[in-house]
């Protein structure tokens, strides 16, 4: 799993401390171009570090999982994307 610094944690971040949140409003907390912010956050929900969330299944609203919450506190211990996120992930869930 590729995590690109420091975008896909800054959208992890926002998730952690706002809570549920789509990416149409994420782009706009980190001023950042939507459609870039719907792809990295379709790629996160892909690798498991966010999830959608309903009530309907395609509302586009997401939320940080156990597995996000790992890789961020390890990106902010380390500032290191050079790591294996899965096998990291793996050991510590």
């Amino acid at each position: 799993m590729k995590l690109v610094a420091p975008t896909d944690f800054e959208i992890l971040e926002t998730l952690e401390e706002r809570g549920r949140n789509t990416g149409k409003n994420i782009s706009l907390i980190l001023d950042r171009n939507r459609s870039y912010i719907n792809s990295e956050m379709a790629k996160l929900a892909s690798n498991g570090l966010v999830r959608r969330v309903g009530p309907a299944q395609n509302s586009g609203l997401y939320e940080i999982t156990e597995r996000g919450e790992v890789a961020l506190e390890y990106w902010r211990e380390n500032e290191d994307t050079n790591v294996d996120f899965e096998a990291l992930i793996r050991d510590r869930i």
